[in-house]
C-alpha cells in the first residue's frame, strides 16, 4: 500500500486530471443517457419495502410479501440512498455509481501497478477512465457497477495475496480482505464467487510451488471469509420460506411459484445472441412474441418449424406459458438435443461466449439490438461498429498484455477468473453481454501492460 500512495503523489497531476475527466464521462451518460427499466424497479420496490415495513420483500396492489429473489446487496444499497435523497430518488443512485465506477479505475490502475510497473498502471488506468463500456452503465440503477468494483477490489488483494506466498510471507490479512469483497460482490450478484474460484486456481498453483501450508491456510482464510457473510441471509431463507438457499435463485422465482423450465430448456437449444434475448427470452410471459423473430437454428426441419409455430400460436393467444404449455417446450427441447447433442453442449455455448464478448455493448443506449443492418438506421450502426472495433481493441491489447509479462500466479488467477466466468455465463439462456463487465478490471489492467510495453519497457518479473 505504502508503494502505491507513494506512486500516487508523485503523479498526482496526471491522476486528478484523468480522474476529472473518468467522473465527467459518467456523469455525461447519466445526465444524457439514463436507463431505468426491468430490474431497476424490482430493486427499486424490494428497497423501498424495506424501507416503509421493516420487510425484505415486494408490494403489490398494496400487499407486502417477502421475497428471496434478489440477493440483499443492491436493495440495501438503494435503501441508504433513497433515506437520504428521498424515495426512488434514481438519479441520486446514478451519480453515486459515477462516483464508484470512478474510484474502481484506481483499483485497476493499482492491480496493474501489482502484477507489472507504474507505467502499465497509468495507461491502465487512462484506460479505465475512458472505457465507455463500464462508464454508461453508472446511468443504469443495476448491479454492475457495484458488481464491478467488488470483483475488481477481490482480485486486488488476492493478487496481493499470491505475491505475498511467492515471497513466503503469511499475507492473511490481504485473503482476508479478498474473501470479503468477493462476499460482498456475492450480496450484490451470486456470480461474486466466480473471483473466489479463480483465485483458488493461483492457490493452487502455488500449492505445489511455494510452502503448502501456506496456500492451504490463505485458501481457507480466502473460503471462509467469502461464505461467512453469507450465513445470516442463508438463516433468514430458511426462517421465512424453509428453503436452503445461500443465494438466490438462477430464475429469480419465490418458493412455490411455476417456473417454466421446459421454456428455459428449450431456448438454451437455440440462443446464441442478445438479440433474442430481448425479442423473444424477456418477453415470455406477458408480452406476445413474433415467431419470424426466430433464428433458423430454432427448428431443424419443416415438421419441427411448424410444431414450434403451432406451440407460439398457442403462447400469444393466452399470453402465458401454462404447464401444459411447457411441457410442449420441454418435448421439443429434448428432441433437439437428441438429435444434436454436440450442438447444445458446445457449440451453443462457445457462440453465446463469443457474442457476449465481441458485441459493441450499446444495449444501454439508444440504439437498435439488430446494429448491424447499416440501410435502417446508418447513423446508430455506425456508432454501434466503432464501439465494437473499440471492445475488441481492448481485448486485443489484453491479451498482449498477458502474453508479453510473466504474471505466475497471478496470471493464473485473473485468466482462470475470466474463463470461468465465460463458462458460467456460456451455460446461461440470456446471453447478455453486460454479465462480463466484471472480467472488465483484468482486461483494463492487462491491455494496461500492452500499452506499456508498446513503449519498449523492459519485463520486471513480479511472481
Amino acid at each position: 500500500m505504502k508503494i502505491l500512495l507513494d506512486f500516487l503523489r508523485r503523479n498526482w497531476m496526471f491522476f486528478t486530471l484523468a480522474g476529472l475527466a473518468a467522473l465527467g464521462l459518467r456523469l455525461i451518460f447519466v445526465f444524457c443517457f439514463p436507463h431505468a427499466a426491468g430490474d431497476t424497479f424490482v430493486y427499486g420496490n424490494i428497497a423501498t419495502t424495506w424501507l416503509d415495513h421493516g420487510v425484505y420483500g415486494l408490494t403489490e396492489n398494496l400487499a407486502v410479501r417477502p421475497t428471496l429473489i434478489r440477493l440483499p446487496g443492491y436493495p440495501a444499497f438503494l435503501a441508504a440512498l433513497f433515506s437520504i435523497c428521498g424515495r426512488e430518488h434514481y438519479g441520486a443512485v446514478m451519480i453515486t455509481q459515477a462516483a464508484i465506477d470512478t474510484g474502481t479505475c484506481l483499483v485497476i490502475a493499482a492491480l496493474a501497478l501489482e502484477l507489472m510497473n507504474e507505467r502499465a498502471a497509468k495507461a491502465a488506468y487512462l484506460l479505465a477512465a475512458l472505457c465507455p463500456f463500464t462508464a454508461n452503465y453508472t446511468a443504469a440503477p443495476l448491479t454492475e457497477t457495484l458488481a464491478i468494483a467488488c470483483a475488481a477490489q477481490a482480485l486486488y488483494y488476492g493478487v496481493r495475496g499470491l505475491k505475498a506466498l511467492s515471497m513466503v510471507q503469511q499475507g492473511g490479512r490481504l485473503w482476508l480482505l479478498a474473501g470479503l469483497w468477493a462476499a460482498a460482490g456475492t450480496l450484490i450478484r451470486p456470480d461474486g464467487l466466480l473471483a473466489v474460484a479463480g483465485l483458488g486456481l493461483g492457490l493452487l498453483y502455488c500449492l505445489f510451488r511455494y510452502r503448502w501450508r501456506q496456500a492451504v491456510l490463505a485458501g481457507l482464510l480466502l473460503l471462509a471469509a467469502s461464505l461467512a457473510p453469507l450465513a445470516p441471509w442463508t438463516a433468514r431463507n430458511w426462517h421465512t420460506f424453509g428453503v436452503f438457499e445461500p443465494l438466490a435463485p438462477r430464475y429469480a422465482n419465490d418458493p412455490g411459484e411455476f417456473l417454466p423450465t421446459g421454456f428455459n430448456h428449450w431456448v438454451r437449444t437455440w440462443i446464441a445472441d442478445y438479440v433474442s434475448v430481448e425479442e423473444i427470452y424477456w418477453p415470455v410471459s406477458g408480452e406476445p412474441v413474433n415467431f419470424n423473430a426466430l433464428p433458423r437454428r430454432g427448428f431443424d426441419s419443416r415438421e419441427e418449424y411448424e410444431q414450434t409455430a403451432q406451440v407460439f400460436l398457442q403462447y400469444n393467444q393466452e399470453l402465458y406459458v401454462s404447464e401444459d404449455l411447457d411441457a410442449q417446450f420441454e418435448r421439443l427441447a429434448r428432441e433437439r438435443v437428441a438429435r444434436h447433442p454436440l450442438r447444445y453442449y458446445v457449440g451453443l455455448p462457445t457462440l453465446r461466449i463469443a457474442g457476449m464478448w465481441l458485441r459493441p455493448r450499446t444495449e444501454m443506449l439508444p440504439i437498435d439490438p439488430r446494429w448491424w443492418r447499416y440501410s435502417a438506421h446508418p447513423a446508430e450502426s455506425g456508432l454501434a461498429m466503432a464501439m465494437a472495433g473499440l471492445n475488441l481493441l481492448l481485448l486485443t491489447a489484453a491479451i498482449i498484455g498477458w502474453k508479453r509479462w510473466p504474471l505466475g500466479a497471478a496470471g493464473i488467477a485473473l485468466v482462470g477468473f475470466v474463463l470461468l466466468r465465460s463458462a458460467f455465463l456460456g451455460s446461461l439462456e440470456n446471453p447478455e453481454p453486460r454479465y462480463l463487465l466484471e472480467c472488465f478490471p483484468v482486461v483494463l489492467a492487462l491491455a494496461g501492460g500492452a500499452v506499456a510495453s508498446l513503449r519498449g519497457l523492459d519485463q520486471e518479473q513480479t511472481i
